[in-house]
């Protein structure tokens, strides 16, 4: 067990997330050849296989799999003593590894981006787009360092920092133009266009207009919100998007854009991070210069929001 090295127990986890000994090489930037070599030794050193070989993928056995759980959180560990240096500094250095749910990258990485290595000269951004559960689950393993998700997140392991508040819009042709707005009993009654399976973003939509139970039909899935907006323009229904999506996904669309006059749905957006984490102290400058391009953000599409009438 002493020939254990932390460059086999990576290549492990690599393989061992992958399924496929091409993928894993090309993560760890090693010939495949290689990575079979530093495996091969790895089972010989415990004395036992870790993957089963298949044709086209490989699976972990029983014992690989209670292996993989160790290797996991060893390297997190090994990777948090490396924070620890880290978070003796000044200013964040070296990588930051951050995710972002896909209705909030588009439209404030530029600005955070920017912001960040601007204040934090060296500091190298790895940005990670998808879902929020995949995201928790990422922070969990430590392959992530932080996270900008919709809020609460209600995992106990995690901090939760919020930065601010946004309310929704709705989305119609631009025919619709200065009719009143439809309120959430006419909105149920309409041909709503949402966000697919396993975006909060459509949970947030589907609880303001008070539907829990199997979605009508007349409800329509899309991939992105560039997507629903496209399908508004033309003239297949009506849609909610946040309000810093607004300059982007409208400019090009043959939209209306108007806030809902009573109720207002909104959403929290916020920064967690591992409450493990040595650098939670530097996650809490960071989460400041989000809030701040945030709000440089929100000033200048709030403009570009139009109220029209009441609702009906």
């Amino acid at each position: 067990m002493t020939n254990l090295t932390l460059k086999q127990l990576r290549y492990f986890e690599a393989l061992a997330r992958q399924g496929h000994f091409g993928r894993a090489a090309d993560v760890c930037a090693i010939s495949q050849p290689a990575l079979s070599m530093q495996i091969k030794e790895l089972e010989e050193t415990l004395g036992t296989e870790l993957f089963e070989r298949g044709a086209r993928q490989v699976r972990l056995t029983s014992f690989g799999e209670a292996f993989a759980l160790r290797v996991r959180d060893i390297l997190r560990s090994v990777d948090e003593l490396a924070d620890l240096a880290r978070a003796s500094q000044d200013r964040l250095v070296g990588r930051l590894r951050i995710g972002v749910i896909p209705t909030v990258a588009p439209y404030l990485l530029p600005a955070i981006i920017g912001n960040l290595t601007r204040i934090n000269d060296g500091l190298e951004i790895h940005v990670r787009e998808t879902l929020t559960s995949r995201l928790v689950h990422e922070l969990a393993e430590g392959r992530l360092d932080t996270a900008i998700v919709a809020l609460p997140v209600s995992e106990p392991s995690l901090t939760e920092v919020p930065l601010f508040s946004e309310n929704f819009v709705l989305v119609r042709p631009s025919e619709d133009e200065g009719k009143p707005v439809p309120n959430r009993e006419a909105l149920r009654e309409m041909r709503l266009l949402l966000l697919e399976e396993g975006h909060c973003f459509r949970d947030q939509a589907l609880s303001f207009c008070n539907i829990r139970s199997a979605l009508p039909r007349e409800l329509l899935d899309g991939s992105s919100l560039s997507t629903l907006v496209q399908m508004v323009s033309a003239g297949i229904g009506v849609t909610l998007i946040p309000e810093m999506a607004v300059g982007v996904e409208t400019r090009s669309a043959s939209v209306s854009v108007a806030h809902f006059q009573s109720v207002q749905p909104s959403r929290t957006i916020g920064m967690i991070w591992r409450k493990t984490s040595p650098l939670a102290q530097q996650f809490l400058k960071v989460s400041e210069i989000v809030r701040q391009s945030a709000d440089a953000m929100r000033k200048q599409y709030k403009s570009s929001i139009v109220d029209v009438g009441a609702e009906q």
